[in-house]
């Protein structure tokens, strides 16, 4: 695509694309191993109608978030980091680059581990292959990320109904091991979370890829094709993948899909599982880094970026550093969010439902009232004890909203006072 993507520009409606291809590319984005690992930890810690009563909050919640940055992303045919220049200034908006960038490219290194440390335990191939098998896979996950949404769109076709039917073989074979829907109802709590808590950890398992979902939401045909497409990824997608995670904990002591097929003897069907959840959702990560490095340097070279980006990912998976990183992008993750809250006050607010053209906008270097506001909704989200997620982004839109109004109150001083 010799247009790369349009990683400097508004998506032209002319490339706009379906329900089908937005919503492949989207759930591909979705099915991802961390979010059973939530739903597994928070699995024996209800009985099963608090389970599903908390599943469905969360990630209705979640959905929702997603769907209103989905709603202006395809309205404008900008992503985040686009809209990040509108936000902060030409500036300003190289430190929503920086950081949405560098969760990527941790999330790539843990992917990368993973595959190679669990086909090496799984497949009995020698211990040395470990990092042989890293170098392979952090280059060849990026290939279709390097094609572009053409490339995504073509393997989530493909990935998203073969994974589809393997979860459900094995959540049918799952719910027969528990004894039937009687058993799995009868199961009895062996942990201990609170209700909030648990809502937490479901929308702050992917709270930071709803931000950045917008990557795919902008070539959506339609408004009403980006919010549903959005909903059914970041609602019945990740919730699939939460609801998998908790049966798996409840019925074999196990999150993760794959150990849950290897339990039930699912050998070949678990390593096809385990190579298309990673690589689905690996591509999306590193297109991610790839578009948030074009704006951060300003080029237009997204496969370059992107070659670069995997090979930083994968010597982070080689030297062991996924290990150290994860604990920071958890972090990370309650200041990514206040981004989106920002996002959609700027819009709103300031722009009336329509950005100017990006060829043709006259942006500051840094806006401080965008800055001012994602750090007013950074500590809020950091200091909440319940629902960091919702708290930064319902802080920050306030905060930008007040803040707005007084810069505009200001100025209409100003004026008054020099006529």
């Amino acid at each position: 695509m010799s247009h790369s993507d349009y990683p400097l520009s508004e998506v032209p409606w002319a490339s706009r694309k379906g329900l089908l291809s937005t919503s492949a590319v989207l759930l591909g984005f979705t099915f991802f191993t961390a979010t059973m690992w939530a739903g597994g930890s928070i699995g024996t810690a209800f009985a099963f109608q608090d389970l599903i009563l908390a599943i469905v909050i969360g990630n209705v919640l979640l959905g929702s978030y997603a769907s209103a940055l989905a709603y202006i992303a395809c309205k404008s045919g900008l992503n985040s980091v686009l809209m990040g220049r509108f936000c902060f200034g030409e500036m300003g908006s190289k430190l929503s680059d920086m950081l949405l960038g560098f969760t990527q490219i941790g999330w790539y290194a843990w992917g990368t581990a993973t595959i190679a440390i669990v086909l090496v335990k799984t497949t009995g191939v020698p211990a040395w292959s470990e990092a042989p098998l890293m170098v392979f896979f952090g280059i060849a996950f990026c290939l279709t990320a390097m094609v572009g949404y053409r490339g995504l769109d073509w393997l989530s076709r493909f990935a998203v109904p073969a994974m589809l039917l393997f979860i459900l073989i094995s959540l049918f074979t799952g719910l027969a091991d528990a004894g039937g829907w009687a058993g799995l109802v009868a199961q009895t709590p062996s942990g201990e979370m609170t209700f909030a808590a648990a809502v937490t950890v479901i929308i702050g398992t992917f709270v930071s890829g709803g931000t950045q979902a917008t990557n795919w939401s902008r070539f959506a045909r339609s408004p009403r094709i980006a919010v549903i497409a959005t909903m059914l990824a970041f609602c019945v997608g990740n919730g699939l993948m939460v609801i998998t995670g908790a049966f798996g904990a409840l019925v074999y002591q196990q999150a993760d899909i794959v150990d849950i097929m290897l339990a039930q003897g699912f050998v070949v069907l678990a390593v096809l599982m385990l190579f298309l959840n990673i690589w689905t959702t690996q591509d999306n990560t590193i297109y991610n880094f790839a578009v948030a490095g074009c704006n951060l340097v300003r080029t237009r070279r997204r496969r370059l970026v992107t070659l670069v980006g995997a090979a930083i990912g994968t010597l982070l998976a080689v030297f062991g550093m996924y290990d150290m990183l994860i604990p920071f992008l958890v972090l990370l993750g309650t200041f990514i969010p206040p981004f989106g809250g920002v996002i959609m006050a700027n819009f709103w607010v300031r722009y009336r439902g329509r950005y100017p053209a990006m060829a043709e906008a006259r942006l500051p270097n840094f806006d401080w009232v965008g800055l001012g506001a994602y750090g007013l909704g950074s500590c809020a989200a950091l200091l909440s004890p319940i629902l960091p997620p919702l708290v930064g982004v319902g802080a920050a839109a306030l905060a930008y909203t007040v803040l707005q109004a007084c810069v505009r109150r200001s100025d209409v001083g100003d004026v008054a006072r020099d006529s």
